[in-house]
């Protein structure tokens, strides 16, 4: 059975994973016959999102790898402990916490850092030659885990995009029931939400990136 490491980055849309691409993820690795464990640092959320009015809530603060734990029925790792070397391949769901807490790229946008632990884990998996996935807006940071030139997608949308092609990417525009692969460095990224309209268009892409990513293990 393949072993699949799942990193998350909190819990809801505007400030964490988002649900459905995480869920679905999770879904499709399972129905396709794979085992997952799911990790999140373990360090405080950019801010805290009010999902109901969009707003943020002032004052209260919330830990990535708490929030994150809501959405494995509390079977998760601190991302510190993982290891590569336990496992054959790599998914990272989308969520602005994706941009937010696993990395910085919603404030700086091509002048972004990933999250120590999170870029030393994801550059691990990458120096390992295993395969990986990302998802959403997570894509925006594979230039600077897999280098230069590396080809990725987010959509179409023209400002992520530029700011990709800024930190040294190739991006590829991609409708949302597909994906975009850099068979060299073995790392594939999909849409989802970043052009999904619902959550049927949103597993299309999906469920063909897990299929892709676990045939590539």
């Amino acid at each position: 059975m393949k072993k699949v490491a799942v990193i998350l980055s909190g819990c809801g849309v505007f400030d964490g994973s988002e649900i459905h691409e995480a869920v679905i993820s999770l879904l499709a690795l399972a129905r396709q016959g794979a085992e997952y464990q799911c990790f999140a640092p373990d360090v405080p959320q950019l801010h805290v999102i009010n999902h109901l009015t969009g707003e943020i809530s002032e004052g209260e603060s919330r830990n990535v790898l708490v929030e994150a734990a809501r959405l494995c029925r509390g079977q998760i790792r601190n991302v510190a402990e993982l290891d590569a070397a336990d496992f054959d391949a790599l998914l990272l769901p989308g969520g602005f916490g994706a941009a937010k807490n696993l990395c910085d790229f919603a404030v700086k946008g091509a002048e972004c850092q990933i999250q120590p632990d999170v870029l030393k884990t994801c550059q691990h998996f990458a120096n390992a030659g295993k395969p990986a996935a990302y998802i959403c807006i997570a894509p925006a940071m594979i230039p600077l885990i897999y280098g230069a030139g590396t080809l990725a997608t987010i959509g179409h949308d023209e400002g992520t995009a530029n700011a990709i092609e800024a930190m040294g990417g190739s991006h590829l525009n991609c409708p949302v029931n597909e994906f975009v692969v850099d068979q060299d460095r073995k790392v594939i990224s999909t849409p989802a939400y970043m052009l999904a309209s619902n959550i049927a268009e949103a597993a299309d892409g999906i469920e063909k990136t897990v299929k892709q990513l676990l045939g590539m293990c």
